[in-house]
């Protein structure tokens, strides 16, 4: 049987002087950005050339950013496993999670299934949609418990700032 995970829902500002709330989420006490850097090194270095250990870190973490508020809209429909319809993949039956750090979530999406029982919700299947090739990325399954989870979704986490560029 699977462990059960933590998980956090963090709710957190971004850009200037009017700056915008995104979802962000920890797992464990960990980013789920330093899960999707940690997935995606090696395939990263097959790609890339970086030379500088501390760029190829920074790179990494930057990739993804959350979702924000304003495009997420219901999260509990959403982070259940039932997107909007602009965040829908219906092929793949996957819900992004994290996207990009552009600005622009379809540009650069971590999507996952997000499977739900009365007991348990389940996040795996992780997956970037721009590099089919990479298939499923060695991220989870993480399962949570149904009613932490949902209460955790509907008391996120505030933060003062994005809990990976600092002050959060």
């Amino acid at each position: 049987m699977t462990a059960m995970r933590r998980i956090e829902f963090l709710n957190y500002p971004i850009g200037g002087e009017v700056p915008i709330h995104q979802w962000g989420y920890r797992i464990d006490g960990t980013d789920l950005r330093v899960y999707a850097a940690d997935a995606t090194r090696d395939l990263w270095r097959r790609e890339r050339e970086e030379k500088d250990p501390a760029a190829e870190e920074r790179f990494l973490l930057d990739q993804h950013d959350g979702l924000t508020l304003d495009e997420v809209g219901d999260p509990a429909r959403h982070f259940l496993g039932d997107p909007a319809p602009e965040f829908a993949d219906p092929s793949a039956g996957t819900t992004p999670v994290l996207g990009c750090s552009c600005g622009v979530w379809a540009c650069w999406p971590l999507r996952t299934t997000i499977t739900t029982t009365p007991d348990t919700v389940t996040w795996s299947a992780f997956r970037q949609p721009f590099r089919k090739k990479w298939g499923e990325l060695p991220m989870g399954p993480y399962v949570f418990a149904r009613p932490a989870y949902e209460a955790a979704l509907a008391a996120p986490v505030r933060l003062p700032a994005d809990p990976l560029r600092g002050d959060g």
